[in-house]
């Protein structure tokens, strides 16, 4: 029987006849920093919580972790972890600071770069202010062992370059209807890139580990017909209320809850996600690295 990791490295390509199917990335030679963005096309179904507890379980795993709040004018990480950063990516933007200067060491180990909450002129970046954002980037492929993007829940622009950028896009969705269509439509978008990395689905606040399949098995049947390829999943997260009680006293839910149903399952999430880990070579692109891609 084949590994979730091994399933993870092919990513199930089906035959098809649609004929722009997207071609998948398992082949690409990865660089060193492996890239997973976390996105969904629904707001509150539980994508930055997931992204947030990612993060912290790797670095106890003993990796090097940078969390990027790629919610630009959103953001929340920094609210799920109980801080209040000085400066965030919309200084880098602007050029009063370096992206240096904004990254913030939190207490969990993991490495932050907030964004910014409220301000309109990040929601939609011009070129130029991408492509400076891109290079600022890239300044962390060196020095980091994974890199984790909090993307913006649905399908704007911003969400689908930073998603396109990455080399396994998490999708989490729930099992209400209008989550999992949302999901659907967001594989929708990607899949109009010419490349898009390895996506798999996260399915949060179920009553079962049945009710997860059924869920992903609806997003799975209309990609196959339509897009040409199949998410897998990686697995689910049950309904727990001791998520709420983490998000509301803005603590961690592995670190506040540790023995929850919920944390449990996000540990054997990570460990899936881990067991895909390995030597990443320098994948010789452009300059700048794989965040290059997302000016694609």
């Amino acid at each position: 029987m084949r590994s979730q990791a091994d399933k993870l490295r092919a990513l199930r390509v089906v035959r098809s006849e649609t004929p722009e199917a997207p071609t998948l990335q398992p082949d690409r030679p990865r660089a060193r920093v492996r890239t997973i963005a976390v996105t969904s096309g629904k707001g509150g179904v539980g994508k930055s919580m997931f992204a947030t507890n990612l993060a912290i379980l790797c670095v106890r795993a003993g990796k090097k972790v940078l969390l990027v709040d790629a919610d630009l004018s959103l953001a929340n990480i920094d609210l799920l972890l109980g801080m209040i950063p000085k400066h965030n990516l919309g200084d880098v933007i602007s050029g009063s600071k370096a992206i240096e200067d904004v990254v913030v060491e939190t207490p969990y180990g993991v490495r932050l770069l907030p964004a910014s909450s409220g301000l309109e002129r990040l929601a939609d970046l011009d070129d130029f202010s991408r492509e400076k954002l891109l290079r600022e980037l890239s300044r962390f492929e060196e020095s980091v062992d994974l890199i984790i993007l909090d993307t913006a829940t649905g399908i704007g622009r911003q969400t689908i370059h930073f998603a396109g950028a990455a080399d396994e896009i998490a999708i989490v969705t729930t099992p209400e209807p209008t989550a999992f269509s949302d999901a659907y439509a967001t594989l929708k978008v990607l899949a109009q890139r010419s490349r898009v990395g390895q996506p798999f689905l996260v399915v949060n606040r179920t009553g079962s580990a049945e009710e997860a399949r059924r869920t992903a098995k609806r997003i799975q049947t209309v990609s196959h017909r339509f897009l040409g390829f199949e998410p897998e999943l990686l697995g689910h997260i049950p309904e727990d209320a001791t998520v709420g009680t983490s998000v509301l006293r803005q603590e961690p839910l592995v670190s506040l809850f540790p023995q929850s149903s919920a944390a449990q399952a996000l540990v054997g999430l990570t460990d899936r996600i881990l067991e895909d880990s390995g030597p990443y070579e320098p994948i010789g692109l452009e300059p700048e690295g794989i965040f290059r891609r997302m000016a694609s």
